[in-house]
């Protein structure tokens, strides 16, 4: 997959596969949550990050990865050979654009930090207001709006807390 024009592009790569995948994934009944072009040790991974409400299955990762890859191959905007991964954010998801804050407001999220705090905490966990002027903003336990800088951030992944699971296993005890 050795491509001649992407080295111009640099950073591009991200927003060319993000435009091709969202009407594909629109048009499979899915949600385009991220889009990463990551280096692990001596391989390239594009990873393409789906959603739905019911969940992400197999056969949704399958579907979108048969649609997405000729297109992607036909815009051509990856310069070095690298490895196609379509899957799901997870429940413990990370928050990275925008419209995943405000999408996962009211969420318990936990907020990793590159400095510790005063109090030497590394991590923070709250409730997620959003995001304002370049700042995380969450709520503590008592309500109290409080908020910290992005750029501070490692990352912010919601927590498993607050999810509410499905009770198939209840209708198979019924039964």
């Amino acid at each position: 997959m050795a491509k001649s024009n992407s080295s111009s592009k640099g950073g591009n790569t991200v927003s060319v596969v993000s435009a091709i995948a969202e009407p594909v994934a629109k048009q499979l009944g899915l949600d385009l949550w991220d889009v990463r072009f990551e280096k692990e040790g001596a391989s390239w991974y594009l990873r393409i990050f789906i959603d739905k409400k019911e969940g992400i299955s197999i056969d949704d990762c399958e579907k979108m990865s048969k649609a997405v890859d000729p297109l992607i191959e036909e815009a051509d905007p990856i310069d070095q050979s690298y490895f196609l991964e379509v899957c799901s954010p997870g429940i413990e998801r990370e928050l990275r654009r925008p419209e995943h804050f405000e999408k996962m407001s009211g969420r318990e999220v936990c907020v990793r930090l590159f400095r510790p705090l005063e109090d030497g905490t590394r991590e923070v966990i709250a409730d997620l207001v959003g995001l304002r002027d370049g700042s995380i903003v969450l709520t503590d336990l008592d309500g109290t709006e409080f908020e910290i800088p992005k750029k501070e951030a490692v990352s912010v992944c919601l927590t498993d807390e607050d999810i509410e699971f499905e009770t198939a296993q209840a209708d198979e005890t019924e039964e």
